[in-house]
């Protein structure tokens, strides 16, 4: 082989690899963007801790009404937002669905089957925090996806805010 012919060969191998390189690079990135838009386990306990705080000094009508704001309000962020059950499985506040609020969801199951009201009603009469897995519609990405619930007993009641991820 001549020289020019290696030359340029070598010159298109280190073009591959760099955009080889590059691509990995902007993939990683992409993964580094997608994770920030979703909420962390340790945002979810920190904004339920703030949810119970917020029902204890305020009363729980005001406290369920700012809940229930959603995004306009202080218990949403991102992918994240808090819902309040009853241990009847009556829903107090929802952050993501006002329309749910009043309504008796104890046998509502996820795509798995999983009546995951109920369990929740059952984890909460026993235990005063604890985490639970189900898979929900993430109002985010409009898929359904695995998601943990972190939840506080409040009285009668189960104050929760739960994570995605795929």
């Amino acid at each position: 082989m001549n020289m020019m012919v290696k030359m340029t060969m070598r010159r298109t191998l280190r073009n591959i690899a760099g955009l080889a390189l590059a691509s990995a690079f902007v993939a990683a990135g992409g993964a580094a963007v997608a994770s920030a838009d979703r909420a962390s386990a340790d945002e979810a306990v920190a904004m339920v801790g703030q949810g119970v705080a917020y029902i204890q000094a305020n009363g729980a009508e005001a406290g369920y009404a700012e809940i229930t704001r959603g995004k306009q309000g202080r218990f949403s962020d991102r992918d994240l937002y808090l819902v309040v059950y009853g241990f009847d499985g009556v829903v107090h506040a929802h952050g993501a669905n006002p329309r749910m609020v009043g309504k008796n969801l104890i046998d509502l199951r996820d795509v798995d089957g999983k009546p995951f009201v109920r369990e929740r009603a059952d984890l909460g009469r026993k235990n005063p925090s604890f985490w639970q897995d189900y898979k929900f519609t993430n109002p985010v990405t409009r898929q359904i996806e695995p998601k943990k619930m972190y939840c506080e007993r409040l009285e009668q009641t189960v104050v929760c805010g739960g994570i995605y991820s795929n």
